[in-house]
């Protein structure tokens, strides 16, 4: 009597880290609202180097006035202009379709209920929200590089900074790679409270219109003297900071206050999901 021998098949448990990241990578790039997004993002340092060139060749008032003939100046620019609005919506975008967009269209249950493990879909999800915003981030500083160049033109100093020293193309481009670093560090604050918003939903809407809303709603505190005594705890205080990289020499007190305070949100956040997701019903 013989026995049959099944196949040794791989435990789902035993699939590597690295598989799991690229699916949720491959689905997330694969959906046509994050490449439109991408694409936008490409598209901003083009129109304000247009729009810059357009205007004249004699410098202007406020930052996106500083660009003129100093093309070097313009990936900054656009990163602090975007993280505004633009970016912040990017990631609240992809965060609410990470999990209330799954558990709207009932595929949430099924990777509950896949023997993955949830703080592994936790950290699938959060790499997805990740590679998003370093992508979109990157759209703009490396076209914003190129079209400071080619559209804007650069003076012989390579980067005038707001003090009015000039820098290298070397320590220009070491900037620029600060200032990217950074704002993907305040991006992923953002997407951890829109993750963490979007694992007590099924509604991806709600997430969008909260961490908009509670963004703009920061900037109305923000602005009130009598409540400076808020200001230290509110994400967006020192979002400015990215212009701090054009002055020579560079102050760092905001730009490090503020990666702390991303930190602490980013802490909070993850906790909230991880906590939601393990108390989860499949």
């Amino acid at each position: 009597m013989t026995t049959a021998v099944l196949p040794r098949t791989e435990s789902p448990r035993s699939v590597p880290v690295s598989r799991l990241l690229g699916a949720e990578l491959r689905w997330v790039l694969r959906r046509p609202r994050t490449l439109v997004l991408l694409g936008v993002f490409a598209l901003v340092p083009v129109l304000i180097s247009i729009g810059v060139t357009v205007a004249g060749d004699g410098p202007g008032h406020g930052l996106i006035g500083a660009v003129a003939g100093n093309g070097l100046m313009l990936p900054v620019v656009a990163i602090t202009v975007s993280l505004a609005l633009l970016l912040p919506l990017a990631v609240a975008m992809v965060a609410a379709d990470a999990i209330a967009g799954e558990a709207a269209q009932g595929t949430l249950r099924g990777l509950l209920l896949a023997p993955v493990g949830r703080l592994r879909l936790v950290a699938m999800k959060a790499f997805g929200v990740l590679v998003v915003a370093t992508l979109a981030v990157l759209a703009l500083a490396v076209v914003g590089v190129v079209a400071g160049m080619v559209v804007v033109g650069r003076p012989e100093g390579h980067l005038v900074t707001l003090s009015g020293t000039t820098l290298g193309v070397g320590d220009a481009l070491g900037r620029v790679a600060l200032v990217v670093a950074w704002t993907i560090g305040q991006l992923a604050a953002v997407g951890a409270v829109a993750l963490a918003i979007s694992a007590f939903t099924e509604h991806p809407s709600v997430v969008v219109a909260s961490v908009l809303g509670g963004l703009i709603v920061c900037g109305v505190l923000s602005a009130i003297p009598a409540l400076e005594w808020l200001q230290p705890y509110l994400l967006i205080t020192g979002w400015s900071a990215s212009a701090d990289v054009l002055r020579d020499p560079m102050p760092l007190a905001d730009l490090v206050t503020s990666t702390l305070r991303a930190l602490c949100y980013l802490a909070v956040g993850a906790g909230l999901t991880v906590f939601r997701m393990l108390r989860h019903d499949a």
